[in-house]
Order: C-alpha cells, then structure tokens, then sequence
C-alpha cells in the first residue's frame, strides 16, 4: 500500500477529503498529517478518522527534523492541502517529484508569496476576471512555480464576491484532488 503523507497549515477540509477518500481503497492510506499550526483544525479532523497527526515548529523544518521524520515514513507522496510555509531546499531536492501542492488560482496566475486563501480571490474578482480555477502542481524551491500537474476552472461572475469564488474553488478541489492524487499514485 502507498503511502502519503499530508502537510496543512488551517481547516483541513482537503486533508479530511483525502483521507476519507483512500480509507475506501487499497491503494494508498494518509500516513500522517502534518500542520505547522498547534491549534490547526486539520490535526483534529486527521485524529478524528484515525490518522496520526503532529504539529512542529519552523526550526524543525528548517533544521531537518522534519526531513528525518519523513525519511522514516518514507512516503510515495507529500501532499500540501493549504500549507502556507515555503517548503525547505533540502526537502524539494530530497523528495524531487514527490511533493505536490495545490494552489487557489490558475497558475502562473496570482501565484507566489502571499497569494493564498483570500488574498487570491480578492485580486480575482478585483482584476474583473472571467474565470479562476485551481492548480495543481510539483512542488519545487520557488513559491508556485512547479510543473503544473492539473488544472480546473469555474466562471467568475459579476455577482460574484470573495467568499462565493472562494466557495466554487472549494468545490473544484474536493472533486479533483483526491482523484489526481490516485492518478499520481497508480503511475509510480
């Protein structure tokens, strides 16, 4: 059985959406969630649906602690589901095509440092655009800029706010993530 590993920094609906989504098969299972937020949402939704689940600070990351417990687990594939924190050279070299990351925006798009969660749908629905989507993509040294895997739109309307545009990518990523992630996974 593969095995996944998952990183995210808030909520966890991506996180849960996955791990529900192998605990139906043979194919893989989430090893571990991994949040670099100690109150994160997601470490309650993962231990909820028996997943273990851990906090760690940016010195553990940075200083390869991080890097050592994912050697151990030894995953098939790191999954950032809302992971905020720019992941460190020495793991994008160590796990080179291991690590994908999905982003709320049709890259190159509203990439890069900064450019999350709102402050993407904002500077959408700002810039009048006909449509957003979501990416996902290879996750390499550079915010955003890894080969992209996938990509999915939605219209953005005139009605459209902040919040409902943030509402329609959320539905792109529930109904698209889990399912480029067996693909990955069926093709290793």
């Amino acid at each position: 059985m593969k095995r996944i590993v998952i990183f995210a920094s808030g909520s966890g609906s991506n996180a849960e959406n996955i791990i529900r989504h192998f605990q139906a098969g043979q194919l893989a299972r989430v090893e571990m969630v991994l949040s670099n937020k100690p109150d994160a949402r997601v470490l309650v939704r993962a231990r909820d649906l028996g997943t273990s689940a851990m906090y760690f600070n940016r010195t553990a990351l940075n200083e390869g602690k991080v890097a050592l417990l994912l050697e151990a687990l030894n995953p098939d594939l790191i999954v950032l589901a809302g992971f905020l924190w720019k992941i460190p050279e020495e793991l994008t070299r160590k796990f080179k095509g291991k690590i994908i990351n999905i982003h709320p925006a049709l890259l190159p798009e509203y990439g890069g440092k900064g450019m999350y969660g709102m402050h993407v749908h904002q500077a959408a629905i700002k810039d009048r655009k006909e449509k957003s989507g979501i990416t996902i993509h290879y996750v390499n040294e550079h915010y955003d800029e890894g080969a992209i895997i996938f990509q999915a739109s939605t219209p953005v309307t005139e009605a459209d706010t902040p919040e409902t545009l943030a509402t329609k990518i959320h539905e792109l990523e529930h109904r698209h993530f889990p399912i480029v992630i067996e693909t990955l996974l069926n093709e290793q």
